[in-house]
């Protein structure tokens, strides 16, 4: 039994706050949203911006890197580059990112040891990086639904392969509630319930309702 006096109001080593983490997207491009076919493209895209906007939302530092961008791939699709429209882009020609000298340095300089990993594709530029950053004693966190593989099994496998290595599998809401964690923190609540009702669905509708029916202050 739990004894409450024991029970202190910190969040923990292992949960994600606004401090402790940094988020990386890698090869949201064209070319490799053509080749997904593990689940929904438009899905995949609306989870990514609701990823980012939550990033910038609470000023966690942001990677943003793609691969082959003039050659094969194409740029950052837009919705994601317009979010961070003065952010620098890696790009490489490393299928692996943490191959790429500048993009490890500028993960490095954010100076965070949690790494929130979404990208394209699950199985090869997600994959790769995030066992790569475990080896070299980060923590990783891979958002499944702003990832994609080229298969449904492609992308399950890899974050099988993921798991096992021990990285820690998300969403792109769950990530942006454990940032926010408590609604009376007023300073992010209004923001935070806005990017609910534009990105996340019947949840989001949950709150449009809520709040014409119970009151502008109804808890997301």
């Amino acid at each position: 039994m739990v004894n409450i006096a024991e029970v202190t109001a910190s969040p923990g080593p292992d949960l994600l706050t606004p401090d402790n983490c940094a988020v990386l997207f890698v090869d949201h491009q064209p070319q490799m949203f053509f080749g997904t076919g593990s689940s929904d493209r438009t899905a995949i895209i609306n989870s990514t911006v609701g990823l980012a906007k939550a990033a910038k939302l609470f000023d966690v530092p942001v990677v943003l890197s793609t691969v082959a961008a003039e050659s094969f791939s194409g740029p950052l699709m837009p919705q994601l580059a317009g979010v961070f429209p003065d952010q620098k882009i890696v790009d490489r020609t490393t299928m692996n990112a943490w191959e790429d000298l500048a993009f490890v340095e500028a993960v490095k300089a954010t100076g965070r040891k949690k790494l929130v990993i979404a990208g394209l594709w699950t199985e090869v530029c997600v994959v790769l990086p995030a066992l790569s950053a475990l080896a070299q004693g980060y923590e990783v966190y891979v958002v499944t639904d702003a990832c994609g593989g080229v298969t449904p099994q492609a992308h399950e496998h890899a974050v099988q392969r993921m798991v096992q290595g021990g990285t820690v599998p998300v969403t792109w809401v769950q990530v942006l509630l454990e940032l926010q964690r408590d609604w009376a923190r007023g300073e992010t609540y209004g923001p935070v319930t806005e990017l609910v009702k534009e990105h996340a669905g019947a949840y989001g509708l949950g709150i449009v309702y809520a709040q014409a029916v119970i009151g502008a202050h109804a808890a997301g």
